[in-house]
């Protein structure tokens, strides 16, 4: 069996930095926010920025990255604003990680 291990990493220097950093500190796996944890818009990495990753994961044997959603994510909510925002944002995140093989979504 293999063992998995990782982090979690700060997207704000782009993916192919994330994944340096998870190779630097012995991980084959991360976890990061897809934009800030309490909202707001998603800084859309550029296509050279997500090969990169795609490129050090393939390199590294990574095992699947896990993208989180905002914590302020509720699909349930009584305010229409509220769900407007989640299905919106959740739509941006899949369209993000279509692009990076065998990522997740928490």
């Amino acid at each position: 069996m293999k063992l998995n291990l990782g982090c979690h990493l700060s997207v704000s220097k782009g993916y192919e930095h994330m994944g340096k950093e998870a190779v630097s500190i012995g991980a084959n796996t991360f976890q990061f926010f897809t934009r800030n944890p309490r909202g707001g818009s998603v800084k859309v990495p550029s296509d050279a920025d997500i090969q990169g990753l795609i490129d050090i994961m393939e390199q590294n044997n990574f095992a699947p990255i896990i993208a989180h959603a905002p914590y302020t994510f509720n699909p349930c909510a009584a305010d229409e604003g509220i769900r407007d925002y989640t299905k919106r944002t959740m739509a941006e995140d899949m369209m993000l990680l279509d692009k990076i093989p065998n990522a997740l979504y928490n």
